[in-house]
């Protein structure tokens, strides 16, 4: 996939989000009926604070000369200590949504050797800023797909 392409999948992915949440009720969203997985509340949480993270990663990568390592986090402790219950999903979503679209801006103004730019990160190794953005649109792809999953379960599919 080209840049420019890649750009735009990464920046349409919070509308992607939203509509993956639209409609439903504050239960629904708190509701796990995937047994062992997490609620789309806790789904779309991660989504922002894993997409924080990432521009944090990225933006680095961008503008520093091989940056110092980039540590990883355990998801899980985060959904487990975070109060994501608490939280809301829908300025959760509007932030995810709005974070890509102020990182878009800045992804199609690169010059192409930054996409070959790299950090290391402590679990994966050496990624370049071009992995990243893929890494990244995957993420939201994975997500999606259990998005979708919790929907049909609830009764709800869009």
């Amino acid at each position: 996939m080209e840049h420019k392409a890649l750009i735009d999948e990464y920046e349409a992915g919070g509308q992607k989000l939203k509509a993956a949440m639209a409609g439903l009720t504050k239960q629904e969203m708190l509701a796990t009926p995937v047994p062992g997985k997490w609620s789309m509340q806790q789904l779309v949480i991660h989504m922002q604070d894993s997409d924080a993270v990432a521009i944090d990663r990225m933006k680095r990568i961008i503008a520093e000369d091989k940056p110092p390592l980039l540590i990883g986090y355990d998801e899980n402790k985060f959904v487990a200590n975070l109060f994501y219950a608490e939280q809301s999903a829908e300025v959760a979503a509007e932030l995810f949504d709005v974070s890509r679209k102020q990182f878009a801006t800045v992804l199609r103004r690169v010059p192409d050797a930054a996409w070959n730019k790299f950090g290391v990160h402590n679990e994966r190794g050496k990624l370049t800023l071009l992995e990243f953005v893929q890494s990244y649109v995957r993420h939201l792809d994975n997500h999606l797909k259990h998005a979708h999953e919790k929907r049909a379960k609830l009764g709800k599919a869009i």
